[in-house]
Protein backbone atom coordinates (compact mmCIF):
# COMPACT_ATOMS: atom_id res chain seq x y z
CA UNK A 1 0.00 0.00 0.00
CA UNK A 2 2.79 2.44 0.81
CA UNK A 3 4.49 1.75 -2.48
CA UNK A 4 1.33 2.67 -4.34
CA UNK A 5 1.11 5.91 -2.47
CA UNK A 6 4.68 6.66 -3.32
CA UNK A 7 3.97 6.22 -6.98
CA UNK A 8 1.07 8.60 -6.71
CA UNK A 9 3.20 11.21 -5.05
CA UNK A 10 5.74 10.97 -7.80
CA UNK A 11 3.07 11.55 -10.45
CA UNK A 12 1.40 14.51 -8.68
CA UNK A 13 2.98 17.83 -9.67
CA UNK A 14 4.19 20.23 -7.05
CA UNK A 15 5.39 17.60 -4.77
CA UNK A 16 8.96 17.88 -5.91
CA UNK A 17 8.89 21.50 -7.09
CA UNK A 18 9.34 23.27 -3.82
CA UNK A 19 8.17 26.64 -5.33
CA UNK A 20 4.98 28.53 -4.78
CA UNK A 21 3.34 29.86 -7.96
CA UNK A 22 0.25 30.30 -10.14
CA UNK A 23 0.31 30.66 -13.95
CA UNK A 24 -2.66 32.47 -15.55
CA UNK A 25 -3.61 33.37 -19.17
CA UNK A 26 -5.90 36.18 -20.31
CA UNK A 27 -8.87 35.26 -22.45
CA UNK A 28 -11.30 36.87 -24.93
CA UNK A 29 -14.84 35.62 -25.05
CA UNK A 30 -17.89 36.49 -27.10
CA UNK A 31 -20.90 37.53 -25.22
CA UNK A 32 -23.18 34.57 -24.70
CA UNK A 33 -20.50 31.95 -25.19
CA UNK A 34 -18.66 29.82 -22.63
CA UNK A 35 -14.99 30.35 -21.85
CA UNK A 36 -12.35 28.59 -19.71
CA UNK A 37 -9.73 30.70 -17.96
CA UNK A 38 -6.56 28.61 -18.16
CA UNK A 39 -4.69 28.29 -14.85
CA UNK A 40 -1.75 26.23 -13.43
CA UNK A 41 -0.42 26.29 -9.87
CA UNK A 42 2.49 24.73 -7.89
CA UNK A 43 3.64 24.45 -4.30
CA UNK A 44 6.53 22.91 -2.32
CA UNK A 45 6.72 19.19 -1.61
CA UNK A 46 5.15 17.92 1.51
CA UNK A 47 2.09 20.15 1.16
CA UNK A 48 -1.39 18.99 0.45
CA UNK A 49 -4.02 21.30 -1.07
CA UNK A 50 -6.97 21.67 1.21
CA UNK A 51 -9.00 24.41 -0.60
CA UNK A 52 -9.06 26.46 -3.80
CA UNK A 53 -10.86 29.61 -4.84
CA UNK A 54 -11.23 32.31 -7.49
CA UNK A 55 -11.56 36.04 -6.87
CA UNK A 56 -12.48 38.96 -9.06
CA UNK A 57 -11.17 42.43 -8.57
CA UNK A 58 -13.65 45.27 -8.22
CA UNK A 59 -12.61 48.87 -8.23
CA UNK A 60 -14.39 51.46 -6.20
CA UNK A 61 -13.12 55.04 -6.44
CA UNK A 62 -9.92 53.77 -7.99
CA UNK A 63 -9.30 51.27 -5.19
CA UNK A 64 -9.48 47.61 -6.13
CA UNK A 65 -10.78 44.89 -3.87
CA UNK A 66 -11.05 41.16 -4.37
CA UNK A 67 -14.36 39.42 -4.02
CA UNK A 68 -14.97 35.67 -4.23
CA UNK A 69 -16.47 34.49 -7.48
CA UNK A 70 -20.02 33.22 -6.93
CA UNK A 71 -22.93 32.34 -9.18
CA UNK A 72 -25.53 35.08 -9.60
CA UNK A 73 -28.89 34.07 -8.14
CA UNK A 74 -30.55 34.18 -11.54
CA UNK A 75 -27.92 32.02 -13.25
CA UNK A 76 -26.84 28.98 -11.30
CA UNK A 77 -23.79 27.21 -12.76
CA UNK A 78 -22.53 30.43 -14.25
CA UNK A 79 -19.08 29.77 -12.71
CA UNK A 80 -17.60 26.26 -12.43
CA UNK A 81 -14.18 25.22 -11.14
CA UNK A 82 -12.68 23.11 -13.90
CA UNK A 83 -9.33 22.32 -12.21
CA UNK A 84 -8.12 19.86 -9.51
CA UNK A 85 -6.36 19.85 -6.16
CA UNK A 86 -2.80 19.51 -7.34
CA UNK A 87 -1.98 21.45 -10.49
CA UNK A 88 -4.93 22.58 -12.70
CA UNK A 89 -6.85 25.58 -11.49
CA UNK A 90 -8.93 26.46 -14.61
CA UNK A 91 -12.26 28.32 -14.28
CA UNK A 92 -15.19 27.83 -16.67
CA UNK A 93 -17.65 30.70 -17.20
CA UNK A 94 -20.92 29.96 -19.00
CA UNK A 95 -23.09 32.45 -20.91
CA UNK A 96 -20.51 35.13 -20.68
CA UNK A 97 -21.88 38.61 -20.18
CA UNK A 98 -20.24 41.98 -20.21
CA UNK A 99 -20.48 42.03 -16.43
CA UNK A 100 -18.06 39.11 -16.36
CA UNK A 101 -15.33 41.18 -17.90
CA UNK A 102 -12.45 41.94 -15.49
CA UNK A 103 -9.42 40.64 -13.57
CA UNK A 104 -9.48 37.21 -11.96
CA UNK A 105 -7.13 35.89 -9.26
CA UNK A 106 -6.61 32.31 -7.99
CA UNK A 107 -5.93 31.35 -4.42
CA UNK A 108 -5.18 27.93 -2.88
CA UNK A 109 -4.54 26.72 0.65
CA UNK A 110 -2.38 23.78 1.75
CA UNK A 111 -1.92 22.03 4.97
CA UNK A 112 0.87 24.45 5.91
CA UNK A 113 0.29 27.64 3.91
CA UNK A 114 -2.05 29.83 1.72
CA UNK A 115 -1.03 31.28 -1.59
CA UNK A 116 -2.63 34.04 -3.82
CA UNK A 117 -1.53 34.51 -7.39
CA UNK A 118 0.67 37.51 -8.01
CA UNK A 119 -0.84 38.12 -11.48
CA UNK A 120 -4.32 37.84 -12.85
CA UNK A 121 -6.23 36.52 -15.82
CA UNK A 122 -8.04 39.27 -17.70
CA UNK A 123 -11.29 38.32 -19.35
CA UNK A 124 -12.40 40.49 -22.29
CA UNK A 125 -16.02 40.16 -23.32
CA UNK A 126 -16.79 41.06 -26.89
CA UNK A 127 -19.81 40.75 -29.11
CA UNK A 128 -20.66 40.17 -32.72
CA UNK A 129 -21.29 43.33 -34.69
CA UNK A 130 -23.34 43.24 -37.88
CA UNK A 131 -22.93 45.79 -40.69
CA UNK A 132 -25.01 46.43 -43.80
CA UNK A 133 -23.21 48.35 -46.50
CA UNK A 134 -24.95 50.60 -47.35
CA UNK A 135 -27.58 50.68 -44.65
CA UNK A 136 -29.96 52.59 -46.91
CA UNK A 137 -30.13 51.65 -50.54
CA UNK A 138 -32.36 52.30 -53.51
CA UNK A 139 -34.10 49.29 -54.93
CA UNK A 140 -31.80 47.47 -57.35
CA UNK A 141 -28.48 48.53 -55.77
CA UNK A 142 -25.89 46.09 -54.32
CA UNK A 143 -25.78 45.31 -50.57
CA UNK A 144 -23.00 43.63 -48.53
CA UNK A 145 -23.49 42.22 -45.02
CA UNK A 146 -20.44 41.79 -42.74
CA UNK A 147 -20.09 40.42 -39.19
CA UNK A 148 -17.22 41.46 -36.90
CA UNK A 149 -15.96 39.84 -33.67
CA UNK A 150 -13.64 41.48 -31.14
CA UNK A 151 -11.90 38.19 -30.45
CA UNK A 152 -9.27 36.62 -32.66
CA UNK A 153 -10.83 33.22 -32.35
CA UNK A 154 -12.24 32.29 -35.81
CA UNK A 155 -15.90 31.43 -35.81
CA UNK A 156 -18.42 30.34 -38.43
CA UNK A 157 -21.03 33.03 -39.02
CA UNK A 158 -24.63 32.65 -40.16
CA UNK A 159 -27.12 35.44 -41.00
CA UNK A 160 -30.73 36.00 -40.04
CA UNK A 161 -33.33 38.50 -41.28
CA UNK A 162 -36.20 39.26 -38.96
CA UNK A 163 -35.39 36.04 -37.07
CA UNK A 164 -35.34 33.83 -40.17
CA UNK A 165 -32.26 32.52 -42.00
CA UNK A 166 -31.16 34.98 -44.64
CA UNK A 167 -29.67 34.40 -48.06
CA UNK A 168 -26.15 35.26 -49.12
CA UNK A 169 -24.60 38.30 -47.42
CA UNK A 170 -23.99 39.94 -50.81
CA UNK A 171 -27.04 40.55 -52.96
CA UNK A 172 -28.94 43.04 -55.09
CA UNK A 173 -31.49 44.82 -52.94
CA UNK A 174 -35.18 44.30 -53.45
CA UNK A 175 -37.91 46.00 -51.49
CA UNK A 176 -38.67 42.75 -49.67
CA UNK A 177 -35.04 42.64 -48.46
CA UNK A 178 -35.66 45.57 -46.16
CA UNK A 179 -35.65 44.50 -42.51
CA UNK A 180 -33.55 43.70 -39.41
CA UNK A 181 -30.42 41.59 -39.88
CA UNK A 182 -28.14 39.93 -37.29
CA UNK A 183 -25.27 37.47 -37.41
CA UNK A 184 -24.63 34.51 -35.10
CA UNK A 185 -22.16 31.72 -34.51
CA UNK A 186 -23.00 28.52 -36.29
CA UNK A 187 -23.99 25.93 -33.72
CA UNK A 188 -24.35 28.61 -31.07
CA UNK A 189 -27.10 30.67 -32.66
CA UNK A 190 -27.92 32.18 -29.30
CA UNK A 191 -24.61 33.99 -29.56
CA UNK A 192 -25.71 36.72 -31.89
CA UNK A 193 -25.07 40.28 -32.77
CA UNK A 194 -27.33 43.20 -32.30
CA UNK A 195 -29.71 43.75 -35.20
CA UNK A 196 -28.89 46.16 -37.98
CA UNK A 197 -31.50 47.68 -40.25
CA UNK A 198 -31.41 47.58 -44.02
CA UNK A 199 -33.60 50.21 -45.65
CA UNK A 200 -34.57 49.76 -49.28
CA UNK A 201 -36.06 52.87 -50.83
CA UNK A 202 -38.58 52.70 -53.65
CA UNK A 203 -41.16 54.92 -55.26
CA UNK A 204 -44.78 54.91 -54.01
CA UNK A 205 -46.88 51.94 -55.03
CA UNK A 206 -50.44 50.88 -54.38
CA UNK A 207 -51.53 54.51 -54.17
CA UNK A 208 -55.13 54.44 -52.98
CA UNK A 209 -57.76 57.14 -52.46
CA UNK A 210 -60.59 56.28 -50.09
CA UNK A 211 -63.77 58.21 -49.33
CA UNK A 212 -65.49 58.09 -45.97
CA UNK A 213 -68.38 57.55 -45.85
CA UNK A 214 -68.64 55.71 -49.11
CA UNK A 215 -71.74 55.23 -51.21
CA UNK A 216 -74.44 57.86 -51.70
CA UNK A 217 -73.53 61.31 -50.40
CA UNK A 218 -76.36 63.72 -49.68
CA UNK A 219 -76.02 67.49 -50.01
CA UNK A 220 -75.10 69.11 -46.70
CA UNK A 221 -73.37 66.06 -45.22
CA UNK A 222 -69.63 65.75 -44.50
CA UNK A 223 -67.03 63.60 -46.22
CA UNK A 224 -63.31 62.89 -45.88
CA UNK A 225 -60.86 61.87 -48.59
CA UNK A 226 -57.79 59.87 -47.46
CA UNK A 227 -54.80 58.93 -49.56
CA UNK A 228 -52.41 56.06 -48.75
CA UNK A 229 -49.51 54.30 -50.43
CA UNK A 230 -46.73 51.75 -50.03
CA UNK A 231 -43.45 53.64 -50.24
CA UNK A 232 -40.01 53.85 -48.69
CA UNK A 233 -39.43 56.29 -47.26
CA UNK A 234 -43.08 56.83 -46.43
CA UNK A 235 -44.79 59.68 -48.25
CA UNK A 236 -45.04 62.77 -46.08
CA UNK A 237 -48.09 64.99 -45.72
CA UNK A 238 -46.77 67.36 -48.36
CA UNK A 239 -46.06 64.44 -50.66
CA UNK A 240 -49.78 63.81 -51.25
CA UNK A 241 -51.88 65.93 -53.62
CA UNK A 242 -55.63 65.70 -54.23
CA UNK A 243 -57.15 66.46 -57.64
CA UNK A 244 -60.73 66.89 -58.88
CA UNK A 245 -61.49 66.50 -62.58
CA UNK A 246 -57.79 67.04 -63.29
CA UNK A 247 -57.57 70.26 -61.23
CA UNK A 248 -55.47 70.59 -58.07
CA UNK A 249 -57.53 70.77 -54.86
CA UNK A 250 -54.99 70.74 -52.02
CA UNK A 251 -51.93 69.01 -50.53
CA UNK A 252 -52.08 66.57 -47.64
CA UNK A 253 -52.92 62.99 -46.91
CA UNK A 254 -56.54 63.79 -46.05
CA UNK A 255 -59.12 66.39 -47.05
CA UNK A 256 -62.44 66.94 -45.28
CA UNK A 257 -65.53 68.67 -46.68
CA UNK A 258 -67.95 69.60 -43.91
CA UNK A 259 -70.83 70.84 -46.10
CA UNK A 260 -70.98 68.91 -49.34
CA UNK A 261 -72.60 70.75 -52.26
CA UNK A 262 -73.51 69.62 -55.79
CA UNK A 263 -70.51 71.55 -57.08
CA UNK A 264 -68.27 69.07 -55.25
CA UNK A 265 -69.40 66.25 -57.52
CA UNK A 266 -66.68 64.93 -59.81
CA UNK A 267 -63.86 62.46 -60.31
CA UNK A 268 -61.17 62.58 -57.59
CA UNK A 269 -57.71 61.03 -57.44
CA UNK A 270 -54.52 61.58 -55.46
CA UNK A 271 -50.84 61.58 -56.32
CA UNK A 272 -47.99 60.44 -54.07
CA UNK A 273 -44.34 61.51 -54.17
CA UNK A 274 -41.34 60.62 -51.97
CA UNK A 275 -38.44 61.87 -54.10
CA UNK A 276 -37.81 58.38 -55.50
CA UNK A 277 -38.58 57.85 -59.14
CA UNK A 278 -39.51 54.63 -60.86
CA UNK A 279 -38.80 54.22 -64.53
CA UNK A 280 -38.45 57.99 -64.78
CA UNK A 281 -41.79 58.71 -63.15
CA UNK A 282 -41.79 60.63 -59.87
CA UNK A 283 -45.54 60.99 -59.28
CA UNK A 284 -47.69 57.93 -58.74
CA UNK A 285 -51.42 58.29 -59.26
CA UNK A 286 -54.30 56.48 -57.58
CA UNK A 287 -57.42 55.18 -59.25
CA UNK A 288 -60.24 57.71 -59.58
CA UNK A 289 -63.08 57.88 -57.08
CA UNK A 290 -66.44 59.30 -58.16
CA UNK A 291 -68.21 61.66 -55.78
CA UNK A 292 -71.88 61.89 -56.74
CA UNK A 293 -73.67 64.38 -54.51
CA UNK A 294 -77.40 63.74 -54.34
CA UNK A 295 -79.90 66.50 -53.57
CA UNK A 296 -83.58 67.29 -53.78
CA UNK A 297 -84.87 69.42 -56.68
CA UNK A 298 -83.58 72.97 -56.66
CA UNK A 299 -83.69 76.11 -58.84
CA UNK A 300 -87.09 75.09 -60.22
CA UNK A 301 -88.44 77.46 -62.86
CA UNK A 302 -91.30 77.65 -65.38
CA UNK A 303 -90.64 78.65 -68.96
CA UNK A 304 -93.15 79.41 -71.70
CA UNK A 305 -93.69 81.65 -74.72
CA UNK A 306 -95.42 85.03 -74.44
CA UNK A 307 -97.25 85.39 -71.15
CA UNK A 308 -100.09 87.23 -72.94
CA UNK A 309 -101.63 84.52 -75.12
CA UNK A 310 -104.17 85.09 -77.87
CA UNK A 311 -107.51 83.46 -77.22
CA UNK A 312 -107.85 80.11 -78.93
CA UNK A 313 -104.13 79.57 -79.45
CA UNK A 314 -102.06 76.85 -77.76
CA UNK A 315 -99.39 77.33 -75.10
CA UNK A 316 -96.90 75.00 -73.37
CA UNK A 317 -95.49 75.56 -69.90
CA UNK A 318 -92.25 73.67 -69.11
CA UNK A 319 -90.96 72.91 -65.61
CA UNK A 320 -87.17 72.62 -65.30
CA UNK A 321 -84.53 72.55 -62.57
CA UNK A 322 -81.67 70.57 -61.09
CA UNK A 323 -82.02 67.34 -59.10
CA UNK A 324 -79.97 64.24 -58.32
CA UNK A 325 -81.41 61.75 -58.75
CA UNK A 326 -83.60 63.25 -61.45
CA UNK A 327 -87.09 64.42 -60.52
CA UNK A 328 -89.57 61.57 -60.46
CA UNK A 329 -92.73 63.64 -60.79
CA UNK A 330 -93.95 67.13 -61.66
CA UNK A 331 -97.21 68.70 -60.43
CA UNK A 332 -98.80 71.90 -61.81
CA UNK A 333 -100.84 74.42 -59.83
CA UNK A 334 -102.84 77.51 -60.75
CA UNK A 335 -103.94 80.34 -58.50
CA UNK A 336 -106.44 82.93 -59.68
CA UNK A 337 -106.69 86.52 -58.55
CA UNK A 338 -109.99 85.85 -56.84
CA UNK A 339 -108.74 82.88 -54.85
CA UNK A 340 -105.68 82.44 -52.71
CA UNK A 341 -105.88 78.65 -52.81
CA UNK A 342 -103.80 76.62 -55.25
CA UNK A 343 -105.61 74.40 -57.69
CA UNK A 344 -103.85 71.36 -59.13
CA UNK A 345 -104.24 71.55 -62.89
CA UNK A 346 -101.91 68.88 -64.26
CA UNK A 347 -98.82 66.72 -63.98
CA UNK A 348 -95.74 66.01 -66.04
CA UNK A 349 -92.80 68.18 -66.95
CA UNK A 350 -94.78 69.99 -69.69
CA UNK A 351 -98.26 71.43 -69.16
CA UNK A 352 -100.06 71.88 -72.50
CA UNK A 353 -103.08 74.13 -73.07
CA UNK A 354 -104.36 73.39 -76.61
CA UNK A 355 -106.83 76.29 -76.77
CA UNK A 356 -106.45 79.32 -74.57
CA UNK A 357 -109.58 80.46 -72.76
CA UNK A 358 -110.32 83.03 -70.11
CA UNK A 359 -110.58 80.27 -67.48
CA UNK A 360 -106.93 79.39 -68.10
CA UNK A 361 -105.61 82.74 -66.91
CA UNK A 362 -103.87 82.92 -63.53
CA UNK A 363 -100.61 82.36 -61.69
CA UNK A 364 -98.96 79.04 -62.54
CA UNK A 365 -96.29 77.15 -60.59
CA UNK A 366 -94.85 73.65 -60.67
CA UNK A 367 -93.55 71.30 -58.02
CA UNK A 368 -90.71 68.83 -58.72
CA UNK A 369 -90.13 65.81 -56.48
CA UNK A 370 -87.52 63.06 -56.13
CA UNK A 371 -86.73 60.53 -53.42
CA UNK A 372 -84.93 63.18 -51.33
CA UNK A 373 -87.64 65.83 -51.28
CA UNK A 374 -89.53 68.40 -53.30
CA UNK A 375 -89.23 72.02 -54.38
CA UNK A 376 -91.61 74.61 -55.89
CA UNK A 377 -91.00 77.10 -58.62
CA UNK A 378 -91.88 80.76 -58.50
CA UNK A 379 -95.24 81.73 -59.96
CA UNK A 380 -95.62 83.01 -63.52
CA UNK A 381 -98.61 84.96 -64.81
CA UNK A 382 -100.52 83.69 -67.84
CA UNK A 383 -103.05 86.09 -69.37
CA UNK A 384 -105.28 86.07 -72.46
CA UNK A 385 -105.98 88.76 -75.06
CA UNK A 386 -108.44 89.01 -77.95
CA UNK A 387 -107.26 88.81 -81.52
CA UNK A 388 -106.18 92.23 -82.78
CA UNK A 389 -108.18 92.89 -85.99
CA UNK A 390 -106.52 96.20 -86.54
CA UNK A 391 -103.38 94.49 -87.51
CA UNK A 392 -105.24 92.60 -90.25
CA UNK A 393 -107.04 95.77 -91.57
CA UNK A 394 -103.80 97.68 -91.87
CA UNK A 395 -103.01 96.29 -95.35
CA UNK A 396 -106.60 97.03 -96.43
CA UNK A 397 -106.33 100.61 -95.20
CA UNK A 398 -103.04 101.02 -97.00
CA UNK A 399 -104.61 99.62 -100.17
CA UNK A 400 -107.54 101.98 -99.92
CA UNK A 401 -105.22 104.94 -99.43
CA UNK A 402 -103.22 104.02 -102.52
CA UNK A 403 -106.40 103.58 -104.55
CA UNK A 404 -107.70 106.98 -103.44
CA UNK A 405 -104.42 108.59 -104.36
CA UNK A 406 -104.45 107.04 -107.83
CA UNK A 407 -108.09 108.04 -108.29
CA UNK A 408 -107.33 111.62 -107.27
CA UNK A 409 -104.46 111.82 -109.74
CA UNK A 410 -106.65 110.48 -112.53
CA UNK A 411 -109.44 112.92 -111.62
CA UNK A 412 -107.01 115.84 -111.75
CA UNK A 413 -105.75 114.71 -115.14
CA UNK A 414 -109.30 114.41 -116.48
CA UNK A 415 -110.18 117.81 -115.07
CA UNK A 416 -107.12 119.35 -116.65
CA UNK A 417 -107.97 117.77 -120.01
CA UNK A 418 -111.55 118.97 -119.81
CA UNK A 419 -110.48 122.47 -118.95
CA UNK A 420 -107.99 122.48 -121.79
CA UNK A 421 -110.62 121.32 -124.26
CA UNK A 422 -112.99 123.99 -122.98
CA UNK A 423 -110.30 126.62 -123.34
CA UNK A 424 -109.60 125.59 -126.90
CA UNK A 425 -113.30 125.76 -127.80
CA UNK A 426 -113.55 129.16 -126.15
CA UNK A 427 -110.61 130.42 -128.17
CA UNK A 428 -112.22 129.32 -131.45
CA UNK A 429 -115.53 130.94 -130.45
CA UNK A 430 -113.78 134.16 -129.56
CA UNK A 431 -112.00 134.23 -132.88
CA UNK A 432 -115.28 133.85 -134.74
CA UNK A 433 -116.90 136.64 -132.84
CA UNK A 434 -113.98 139.00 -132.86
CA UNK A 435 -115.53 141.06 -135.67
CA UNK A 436 -118.85 141.64 -133.91
CA UNK A 437 -117.90 141.69 -130.31
CA UNK A 438 -117.03 144.74 -128.32
CA UNK A 439 -114.07 145.26 -126.13
CA UNK A 440 -116.10 144.78 -123.03
CA UNK A 441 -117.50 141.57 -124.38
CA UNK A 442 -114.04 140.24 -125.15
CA UNK A 443 -112.96 141.34 -121.72
CA UNK A 444 -115.94 139.60 -120.20
CA UNK A 445 -115.25 136.39 -122.09
CA UNK A 446 -111.63 136.45 -121.04
CA UNK A 447 -112.60 136.93 -117.46
CA UNK A 448 -114.80 133.90 -117.66
CA UNK A 449 -111.93 131.66 -118.84
CA UNK A 450 -110.03 129.30 -116.62
CA UNK A 451 -106.30 129.83 -116.69
CA UNK A 452 -104.07 126.86 -116.23
CA UNK A 453 -100.42 127.52 -115.94
CA UNK A 454 -98.20 124.52 -116.59
CA UNK A 455 -94.58 125.20 -115.71
CA UNK A 456 -91.75 123.00 -116.63
CA UNK A 457 -88.26 123.93 -115.64
CA UNK A 458 -87.07 126.47 -118.21
CA UNK A 459 -83.54 127.67 -118.20
CA UNK A 460 -84.74 131.30 -118.15
CA UNK A 461 -87.87 133.01 -116.78
CA UNK A 462 -90.86 132.98 -119.15
CA UNK A 463 -91.95 136.26 -120.77
CA UNK A 464 -94.69 138.20 -119.14
CA UNK A 465 -98.13 137.74 -120.67
CA UNK A 466 -99.59 140.64 -122.55
CA UNK A 467 -103.18 140.06 -121.63
CA UNK A 468 -104.28 139.90 -118.05
CA UNK A 469 -107.92 139.95 -117.13
CA UNK A 470 -108.77 142.81 -114.95
CA UNK A 471 -110.72 140.56 -112.61
CA UNK A 472 -107.96 137.94 -112.27
CA UNK A 473 -105.33 138.27 -109.53
CA UNK A 474 -102.17 136.58 -110.65
CA UNK A 475 -99.69 135.53 -108.00
CA UNK A 476 -96.08 136.14 -108.82
CA UNK A 477 -94.39 133.13 -110.36
CA UNK A 478 -90.89 132.32 -109.29
CA UNK A 479 -88.81 130.10 -111.52
CA UNK A 480 -86.06 128.44 -109.61
CA UNK A 481 -83.87 125.49 -110.29
CA UNK A 482 -85.31 123.37 -107.52
CA UNK A 483 -88.96 124.36 -106.78
CA UNK A 484 -91.69 126.06 -108.93
CA UNK A 485 -94.83 127.53 -107.37
CA UNK A 486 -97.88 128.45 -109.50
CA UNK A 487 -101.21 129.62 -108.17
CA UNK A 488 -104.33 130.60 -110.17
CA UNK A 489 -107.25 132.20 -108.42
CA UNK A 490 -110.57 132.70 -110.20
CA UNK A 491 -113.03 135.08 -108.53
CA UNK A 492 -116.58 135.56 -109.85
CA UNK A 493 -117.97 139.07 -110.44
CA UNK A 494 -121.27 140.52 -111.30
CA UNK A 495 -121.95 139.97 -114.99
CA UNK A 496 -122.36 143.10 -117.20
CA UNK A 497 -125.69 143.79 -118.72
CA UNK A 498 -126.10 142.15 -122.05
CA UNK A 499 -126.04 144.10 -125.27
CA UNK A 500 -129.15 144.26 -127.32
CA UNK A 501 -127.54 142.95 -130.42
CA UNK A 502 -125.93 139.96 -128.80
CA UNK A 503 -128.81 137.72 -128.00
CA UNK A 504 -127.11 134.81 -129.60
CA UNK A 505 -124.23 135.13 -127.15
CA UNK A 506 -126.43 135.70 -124.16
CA UNK A 507 -127.28 132.07 -123.80
CA UNK A 508 -123.72 130.88 -124.12
CA UNK A 509 -122.55 133.55 -121.72
CA UNK A 510 -125.14 132.43 -119.25
CA UNK A 511 -123.88 128.92 -119.45
CA UNK A 512 -120.32 130.09 -118.98
CA UNK A 513 -121.34 132.02 -115.90
CA UNK A 514 -123.00 128.94 -114.49
CA UNK A 515 -119.73 127.07 -114.82
CA UNK A 516 -117.79 129.91 -113.24
CA UNK A 517 -119.77 129.87 -109.99
CA UNK A 518 -117.14 127.60 -108.42
CA UNK A 519 -113.62 128.64 -107.34
CA UNK A 520 -110.71 126.39 -108.17
CA UNK A 521 -107.43 126.59 -106.29
CA UNK A 522 -104.60 124.56 -107.67
CA UNK A 523 -101.03 124.36 -106.46
CA UNK A 524 -98.42 122.34 -108.31
CA UNK A 525 -94.99 121.87 -106.76
CA UNK A 526 -92.27 119.81 -108.43
CA UNK A 527 -88.70 119.28 -107.41
CA UNK A 528 -85.95 118.33 -109.76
Amino acid sequence: MERWILIILVIMPGVWSGDWGVTLKSQCALKGTSVVLKCKYDYPSGHFVTSVGWYKARYVSGVGRLYPVRDPPSSPGHFRYAGNRWSDCSLEINDVQHTDEGQYYFEFETTFNRWMSRTYSHLSVKGLTAHAQPGTVTEGADVSLTCESGCDTPVNIVWFKDGLPARNPVFQARREDAGQYHCAILGQESVRSASVALNVHYAPEKVTLSMNPSGDIVKGSSITFSCSSDASPPVTQRGYSLYKDGHFVRSGQSHAISDVQPSHSGMYYCQAWNNISRRGNDLMKSAEVHLDVQYQPMNISVSMGPSNVVAGSSVNLTCSGAANPAAESYTWYRRTASSRSMLQVGSGQVLSIPSMEASHTGLYSCQARNQLGESNSTEVLLTMREEQRGSQSLPITAGIGVSLFVTLVLALLLLWRKQRTHAEKKTVSDSRLSGRGTTSTATEDQSDSVYVNIHTFPSSPPPATDVTPHNAIMAPVSCEDEVTYSTVTIKPRNPPPPHHGDRALQGSGSKARENDESVIYATVAKSR
